[in-house]
């Protein structure tokens, strides 16, 4: 963990995410961005830990993100969305960070057409949470407030 008295968690969401609630429900559900980062505020303050919450449909940004938490986080919480099947970069990225990460995806990528089945992310990634809805974001926060306390004890 960094010098802070709490630990700090990035969430980062990759394209498409923003058009959340009218973008195809019956597979990403009903909720907007907007509500999910309403929900892992809500959930980081009862696990007293920092959580910022960033979205683009640019990749250069998320790598940019990514660069920053590597000095700034002590976690990251990352849907790379369509990037999670197309991006050695961000995965690069994430492996350079040193950070735990734990890779989240809103729906149960196995489920759906074959080539989102393959994750750059995944083998850069602690854990990885799909299929759960918005549930996996607070999943992934929880999981990474018990590895930042393993750390530091």
């Amino acid at each position: 963990m960094s010098n802070r008295t709490k630990p700090s968690v990035w969430v980062l969401n990759g394209p498409n995410l923003n058009l959340l609630g009218t973008r195809e429900p019956a597979v990403y559900g009903a909720q907007t961005l907007a509500d999910i980062e309403a929900k892992c505020r809500n959930v980081a303050q009862g696990l007293e830990m920092d959580v910022r919450i960033f979205q683009s449909n640019a990749e250069h940004q998320l790598i940019d993100w990514i660069h920053a938490a590597r000095l700034e986080a002590d976690g990251i919480v990352i849907n790379p969305a369509a990037y999670t099947h197309t991006s050695v970069a961000i995965a690069d990225a994430l492996r350079a960070s040193d950070l735990p990460i734990v890779e989240v995806h809103l729906s149960n990528v196995h489920q759906r057409e074959v080539f989102r089945h393959r994750s750059y992310v995944s083998p850069v990634a602690k854990c990885v949470i799909c299929g759960c809805g918005s549930d996996g974001y607070e999943y992934g926060l929880r999981y990474l407030a018990k590895h930042a306390a393993r750390r530091e004890g």
